[in-house]
């Protein structure tokens, strides 16, 4: 392995492991990283109106969000994404321990039938906002108190970067955010992401959920355009972008 996170191999790999080392090698070498998650179709969605979203992308994808999970100390996930999806958000299609799951639920809304606060597959730590009703959960959940910020005729919503430090006090630096698209959004429009992978799928929708909501910008020079990296997973394909020090999108006359 050289210093740059290249990786060298004594005999013959085949394209597939290939893939693999170039996608999880830097990552693995990385004490710290915050990576932000979003399967999307061709048109940008991630679900239909009504949010069903299993599965926007096949399973070669999935597994390397396995992959992904099995290599950070937390994986991150807004109220909406825990209501409509159900997700577990353990490890199941790799190997390696699973993740302290992390529900943002200002708002104190989240179900407490859902699977992340009542299956046993790992520890989740919920965060709500001071004035979310107090709710029972299992052994396995804690539950915290974090300021949150309210814009007219909005929810409440966390600082992202207040997210971090509190996940950071407790040694959990190596995070996935993991959904919906708003909580992406809000994450990289934070400009706290170090990565971004888009997992995108031959998959048409023409209506739905879309993949990112961000400040509007007046030129495309006002755009993001990161380093990219472009890898093929089965039918999908996975971009890499490398996020760390962007400057916040820029706002316009709004």
């Amino acid at each position: 392995m050289a210093r740059d996170g290249a990786w060298e191999v004594s005999g013959p790999i085949t394209p597939e492991a290939a893939t693999l080392l170039d996608i999880f090698i830097p990552l693995q070498r990385t004490p710290s990283f915050v990576v932000g998650q979003i399967g999307q179709s061709l048109d940008g969605r991630i679900a239909t109106i009504e949010g069903h979203s299993h599965y926007v992308t096949g399973p070669e994808d999935i597994r390397r969000l396995h992959r992904l999970r099995a290599i950070a100390d937390a994986v991150v996930v807004g109220a909406t994404t825990v209501d409509l999806d159900d997700p577990q958000l353990n490890v199941r299609q790799a190997e390696g321990p699973d993740p302290v799951r992390v529900v943002l639920d200002p708002s104190g809304r989240v179900s407490s039938d859902r699977a992340v606060l009542t299956n046993a597959a790992g520890s989740t730590l919920i965060l709500t906002g001071p004035a979310a009703a107090a709710s029972p959960h299992g052994g396995q959940v804690e539950r915290l108190t974090l300021a949150t910020r309210t814009e007219k005729g909005a929810r409440p919503r966390f600082a992202p970067a207040d997210v971090l430090e509190v996940l950071a006090t407790r040694g959990l630096r190596r995070v996935l955010v993991e959904g919906g698209g708003v909580t992406v959004s809000e994450f990289l429009a934070a400009g706290v992401l170090t990565r971004l992978h888009v997992a995108v799928s031959s998959l048409i929708i023409g209506s739905g959920r879309a993949a990112f909501t961000l400040p509007p910008v007046t030129l495309l020079d006002q755009a993001l355009r990161p380093p990219t990296r472009v890898f093929h997973l089965g039918d999908d394909v996975l971009f890499d972008l490398a996020l760390e020090g962007h400057p916040e999108p820029a706002e316009t006359g709004a």
